[in-house]
């Protein structure tokens, strides 16, 4: 084992100390706002979100919702499970033997599906549908603000072309509700304990909003991890993989993860922005200039990406297997991710 001497240390905390979270004034004037989306998801892939116009009361409310459910009883919380995917589950993440020191609830934003499910999860079955619908109709209007800059600060001809594909009927986007409960030990020395384990988001926009309990960080370009303060007011944005795509990697999808190091009880409501299973993704012509940049990434459709999404581990690397080009090395260590 290597024990990084004192210098080092001291050097990479400087580091982390340095390095702000970008933030997203949404009341900016238009033109210097996209731009500032763009270089945020240019350089992190993360950004904060401030002056998002969404109510407290709508945050508020589903925050009452998630932390009375959380509280019940574990056999009550179980009728609402097992998560399949959508649902209540408990430190499963996933099928492929990926654990974490937390609970959830799982649920499709589509109005109906929701309805649906409310009625295994809370005792009023007709509020808690109503406040997540309601929450999901406000933070899906930031996110497609958010799209419609980025394309219009990338150029994009087709300036609703990504926030249409949220606003679909058929969209497949998600929201989670992760419940990360205080520590039953207190570790002795810097130790943490992992609540989620670090991964990008398959998706193409997540929005996370977070109790005033920290424990999230993002995973630098310069190789740190980065703690992110909390803030119950506002919004993080992370670019997803399908973003990283479209984008034909001009973005890059953040890594991130979750420690559970405190002695209060962590709760973060996330809405991962989708299109829906049969749309294709591909890099937007935009972003393709043959011969000087051709096309990083083959085509294919959300159902697809989401198939290998769930064969494999939560860290695995998933895009590696759409890429346009792909050397006999990676295609075997591919494949055999698969098998596993």
């Amino acid at each position: 084992m290597v024990v990084p001497s004192p210098t080092s240390s001291k050097i990479a905390s400087n580091k982390t100390k340095a390095m702000g979270i970008p933030t997203i004034d949404l009341s900016m004037e238009r033109s210097q706002l996209s731009q500032t989306v763009v270089k945020a998801c240019e350089e992190y892939g993360f950004f904060r979100v401030v002056n998002h116009n969404v109510p407290k009361e709508v945050i508020a409310r589903l925050e009452e919702e998630g932390a009375e459910f959380f509280s019940k009883p574990s056999h009550e919380k179980r009728r609402a499970g097992p998560a399949s995917p959508f649902g209540y589950g408990f430190t499963n993440i996933g099928p492929n033997g990926d654990m974490g020191d937390l609970e959830y609830l799982l649920l499709h934003a589509n109005p109906l599906s929701i309805a649906q499910i409310s009625k295994t999860i809370a005792n009023d079955s007709t509020k808690f549908s109503t406040v997540v619908k309601e929450y999901v109709e406000v933070v899906k209007e930031v996110t497609c603000e958010i799209l419609d800059l980025v394309v219009e600060g990338l150029g994009v001809a087709d300036k609703s072309g990504l926030s249409r594909l949220i606003r679909d009927f058929d969209s497949d986007s998600v929201l989670r509700m992760n419940h990360y409960p205080p520590l039953k030990v207190k570790w002795k020395g810097n130790k943490n304990s992992i609540g989620f384990g670090a991964h990008s988001d398959p998706q193409m926009l997540t929005i996370m909003r977070s109790n005033d309990v920290g424990g999230l960080q993002i995973y630098t370009r310069e190789g740190l991890w980065l703690p992110v303060p909390p803030d119950p007011t506002n919004f993080f944005v992370m670019v997803g993989d399908v973003l990283q795509v479209m984008t034909n990697g001009k973005f890059m999808s953040v890594r991130h993860r979750a420690l559970t190091n405190t002695s209060e009880a962590r709760m973060s409501m996330i809405y991962f922005a989708a299109p829906p299973l049969d749309w294709w993704i591909a890099p937007l012509p935009e972003m393709v200039s043959p011969p000087e940049n051709e096309s990083v990434y083959k085509a294919f459709t959300w159902a697809q990406y989401k198939e290998a999404t769930y064969s494999l581990r939560l860290g695995d690397s998933r895009l590696d297997l759409f890429r346009a080009q792909i050397d006999t090395h990676l295609l075997s260590s591919s494949q055999s991710q698969f098998q596993r």
